[in-house]
C-alpha cells in the first residue's frame, strides 16, 4: 500500500497465522515503539472479494490495538468502512480517517490539510462504543516515554489516562507495562480473571490485573461501584448497607489506594458520599468502568473437568433473567463481610411476643424513624455505638444494650490529630512487641480515661483494651453525660411491650435494634470452601490451601486494626502476581501451619466473639504480605540512601504509600506522596487563616539523625 511509519523498521521473516488464521505475510513492518503495523498484511477476507483497503479497516476495527501509529507517520487518505461511518448504535461515533497518526479513532482537523496542535482521542468508554469527551494530547505528548502503570509523576496524582495516546492506553485485554514486561494485546493468551463484586476491593482488583497484564471482568449485581459505601434508601440484597450518616473511622491518609492519594482538601475523616467520591475518581483514573459488567450476578463458580491441570473455572452469571457460561483462568471474591445481617433471636427470649418494631442495623437508614420513641440498641461495637448517638437526638430516650462493656476511642487524637495516624507508625508496632501485653494495655487504658473514667460511665469493659477489637466513637460519652443514652447491661428478655435486663431492672420500650453483626457465607462456591461459625481456613486470610491450583483468592475477608482498602489493594497485588506464575505459594502443610497458628494466636489474644475470626493487626499483616510481593520497605537502605525519608517511615505513620517505594509496581510518586502526607492532613482543616507565632528552633536534623541511628541500632540488636 506505500504508506509506513517513518520510525518503521522490517519486521524480518514471520507470519501472523497464530493470530488471525489464514493470514499471510506481505510487506508487513514494526514501528520503533514495538507496535504492529497492518500494511501488507493479507487476510482470509481477500476471498470474498474484499480490496486491499477494506481488508485493512475490517481487522483494524475488530482489533484495534494492532495498529498503532504515531503522530510522525505518513500521510493517511484511507478511510475505515466501520469507525468512519455514522452510526445509530448508542455510544458510538464516527471517526474519519485524517492526517497524521493513523489511529482512525483520531479527530484530528482535515481543514486544508493542516496539522493541528494535537491530537485527539475520546475519553475511555465501555467496550463496543465510544464515550463523549476528548482529551487533548501534544505531539510531544505522545511521544514522551510513557511511565509504569500508576506513575503520573511528582505534583499530578490526577493525571488520567485519557490523556495518554490511544496506542499507549490500556485495552481490555491489556494494561500498560512496566519496562521489560511483553505488552498484551487483544487476542492474545491473557489470562482471564472473573472479579466479584464491584466495592473498593473490586476496583483494586481490576487495577492489578490491568498492571499484570491479566484479562479482568468484573461482576456487579446492582447498578454502581461503591459497595457498602454507597448509601441507598432501601438495601439491597446482597450488597452491605449503610446509613445516611456513617462517617469512616480511618482517616484519609491511612485508607487511600497507595498510589492515588486522596485530594488535600477532602476531610480527613470523610462521609459516605465523599469516599464514593474518592472511588469514582479511581476509576476514572486507571478506567476501570469498562472492565465491570454491571447488574450481573454470579451464580455459580465450580471447577472444570481439568482443573488439576489447568486451574480453570467455569462461573456461571445472571443478568437480565438470562444466564451466561464462561471459563476464567482464576477468581478474586471481592464481596466482603458485611453482606448477611446476624440476627440471633434464638438468644433474646420473648422476642417473638413483642409488640413493638425490631430491626438489624443493616436496614437501618434515618433516626426520624424513632421520633418519641424509647430504644434499645443491642451491641456496642462501631454500628451500636453510632447509632445509640444519632437515635438519641429524636428519641424519647435510647437505652445502650451491652454484654461485656468496650473501650470507647476518639477519631481526634493528641494535638487534634486523627488517632490512627498517631498510633499506627513502625517505631510503635516495635515498642508493642518489646513490652508486655499487660504493660502496653495498662498504658493505654490510662490514656483513655484522662478523657472520661469509664467505670463511672457504665463502660469499662471485663477485658483489657487489647482483648477486643476497639470501638471508635467521638460523641458518646458526651450523649451519656447528658442523660440521652443509658447504658445497660444483656436484656435478660423481653415482654410485648418492655425489656427485663440482666440487673433486674426493666424499661418500657417501642423498638428494638440489634447491632449484633454479621456472618458471611459464599454459596456460589460450590464445594470450593467451607465456611463454619464465621471461621474459613484460608491462607493469609487469602488462599483455600487445598487446591491443586491456587487460582482463587479472596479479598478483604478480614478485620483489620486500620483501614481495609490499602490492605485488599496490596493482596490483590499479591494474588494477581500469584496467578501469573510469578510468586509461588508454599506446600499445603506449611500453609495449613500458618493457618492453625494464626488461629491459634487470635484465640490467645482476643475475646470469643464472630469478628474476631478474621482479625488481623495492619502494619504487621500489611508487611506480611509486602514481604510476598517484595515491597516492604528497606529502613536500613533508606537510612543509608535517603535519611529525610527514612524517618518519616520508622516514625511516621505507616501509610499505604510505603509500599510503593521499591520492588513491583514502584510508584515515582511514593516518596513525595509521604513526605507531603502532614500537609494534606491540615490542609482540610485551615478554613479560616490564623496568625502563628514564631516558635522556638526546630532540633537541627543532624541530632535526628543521631537519635534515630541509635534507635536503629537498638532495633538490630532485638532482631
Amino acid at each position: 500500500m506505500g504508506m509506513l511509519c517513518q520510525h518503521a523498521q522490517p519486521r524480518g521473516t514471520g507470519d501472523m497465522g497464530d493470530v488471525v488464521p489464514g493470514a499471510t505475510r506481505a510487506a508487513g513492518a514494526v514501528c520503533a515503539h514495538g507496535h504492529q503495523h497492518k500494511q501488507g498484511w493479507a487476510d482470509p477476507d481477500s476471498r470474498r472479494g474484499k480490496s486491499s483497503q477494506q481488508r485493512l479497516f475490517t481487522q483494524h476495527a475488530h482489533h484495534r490495538d494492532w495498529l498503532r501509529l504515531c503522530l510522525s507517520c505518513e500521510p493517511m487518505s484511507l478511510q475505515c468502512p466501520r469507525m468512519g461511518v455514522p452510526s445509530k448504535a448508542p455510544g458510538t461515533a464516527p471517526h474519519p480517517a485524517v492526517r497524521g497518526c493513523g489511529e482512525s479513532r483520531c479527530r484530528k482537523s482535515q481543514a486544508g490539510g493542516r496539522e493541528p496542535d494535537g491530537c485527539w482521542l475520546p475519553l475511555p468508554g465501555r467496550v463496543g462504543g465510544v464515550t463523549e469527551g476528548e482529551a487533548l494530547l501534544t505531539t510531544a505528548a505522545h511521544h514522551k516515554a510513557r511511565p509504569p502503570f500508576g506513575v503520573t509523576g511528582r505534583g499530578n496524582p490526577t493525571e488520567t489516562l485519557a490523556r495518554l495516546p490511544a496506542c499507549r492506553r490500556p485495552s481490555l485485554a491489556a494494561a500498560p507495562m512496566a519496562a521489560g514486561r511483553d505488552p498484551v494485546v487483544e487476542g492474545s493468551m491473557a489470562k482471564k480473571v472473573a472479579i466479584i463484586g464491584g466495592g473498593s476491593s473490586g476496583l483494586c482488583a481490576i487495577k492489578a490485573c490491568l498492571q499484570e497484564g491479566l484479562e479482568p471482568i468484573c461482576f456487579e449485581r446492582t447498578g454502581d461501584i461503591g459497595g457498602l459505601w454507597r448509601f441507598e434508601e432501601r438495601p439491597e440484597e446482597g450488597r452491605a448497607s449503610i446509613y445516611r450518616s456513617v462517617i469512616i473511622n480511618t482517616s484519609k491518609e491511612m485508607m487511600c489506594f497507595s498510589d492515588f492519594p486522596i485530594p488535600e482538601d477532602f476531610p480527613n475523616y470523610m462521609h459516605n458520599s465523599k469516599i464514593m467520591e474518592y472511588f469514582r475518581m479511581y476509576a476514572q483514573r486507571f478506567d476501570l468502568l469498562r472492565h465491570i459488567r454491571f447488574r450481573t450476578s454470579v451464580c455459580r463458580v465450580s471447577k472444570r473437568p481439568d482443573f488439576a491441570a489447568t486451574g480453570q473455572w467455569d462461573v456461571v452469571t445472571e443478568s437480565e433473567g438470562k444466564q451466561e457460561a464462561a471459563v476464567f483462568d482464576g477468581v478474586l471474591v471481592c464481596t466482603g463481610h458485611h453482606t448477611e445481617a446476624h440476627l440471633p433471636l434464638s438468644t433474646f427470649p420473648g422476642i417473638e411476643k413483642f409488640k413493638g418494631c425490631y430491626l438489624h442495623s443493616r436496614d437501618y437508614k434515618d433516626a426520624r424513624d424513632f421520633t418519641d420513641k424509647r430504644v434499645v440498641v443491642i451491641g456496642i461495637g462501631n454500628s451500636g455505638s453510632d447509632l445509640a448517638v444519632e437515635i438519641s437526638q429524636t428519641a424519647n430516650q435510647v437505652f445502650l444494650s451491652t454484654r461485656r462493656g468496650a473501650w470507647i476511642l476518639n477519631r481526634v487524637g493528641d494535638q487534634g490529630y486523627p488517632i490512627d495516624i498517631i498510633f499506627t507508625t513502625r517505631m510503635k508496632t516495635f515498642l508493642k512487641k518489646l513490652l508486655s501485653v499487660s504493660m502496653v494495655s495498662s498504658f493505654m487504658e490510662k490514656q483513655l480515661n484522662v478523657r472520661f473514667d469509664h467505670s463511672h460511665y457504665g463502660l469499662k469493659p471485663k477485658h483489657r483494651i487489647l482483648d477486643q477489637h476497639p470501638t471508635i466513637n467521638d460523641d458518646l460519652p458526651n450523649r451519656i453525660i447528658s442523660g440521652r443514652v443509658l447504658v445497660k447491661p444483656n436484656v435478660q428478655e423481653f415482654t410485648e411491650t418492655s425489656a427485663i435486663f440482666e440487673d433486674g431492672t426493666r424499661e418500657d420500650i417501642d423498638a428494638v435494634v440489634f447491632a449484633t453483626g454479621y456472618s458471611f457465607s459464599f454459596p456460589f462456591l460450590e464445594g470450593c470452601v467451607k465456611v463454619v461459625e464465621n471461621q474459613i481456613p484460608l491462607y493469609k486470610f487469602m488462599f483455600p490451601p487445598d487446591l491443586e491450583k491456587p487460582t482463587l483468592a479472596f479479598i478483604g475477608l478480614i478485620q483489620p486494626l486500620g483501614a481495609i482498602m490499602p490492605i485488599s489493594e496490596l493482596q490483590c497485588r499479591w494474588a494477581t502476581r500469584v496467578f501469573k506464575g510469578l510468586n509461588k505459594l508454599p506446600p499445603r502443610h506449611d500453609m495449613e501451619a500458618d493457618i492453625k497458628q494464626k488461629r491459634e494466636a487470635m484465640a490467645k489474644q482476643y475475646v470469643r466473639s464472630r469478628r474476631h475470626t478474621i482479625q488481623v493487626d495492619y502494619i504487621p499483616y500489611m508487611d506480611e504480605l509486602a514481604c510476598q510481593v517484595g515491597v516492604k520497605p528497606n529502613l536500613l537502605a533508606l537510612f543509608l540512601t535517603d535519611p529525610k525519608l527514612a524517618l518519616e517511615v520508622a516514625f511516621g505513620p505507616c501509610t499505604p504509600y510505603q509500599y510503593r517505594l521499591r520492588g513491583p509496581g514502584t510508584w515515582a510518586g511514593a516518596r513525595e506522596a509521604i513526605l507531603t502526607q502532614q500537609q494534606r492532613i491540615i490542609k482540610p482543616l485551615q478554613t479560616r487563616h490564623v496568625e502563628e507565632q514564631a516558635s522556638g528552633p526546630a532540633m537541627p536534623l543532624f541530632f535526628k539523625l543521631v537519635g534515630a541511628m541509635a534507635i536503629l541500632a537498638i532495633i538490630f540488636a532485638y532482631l
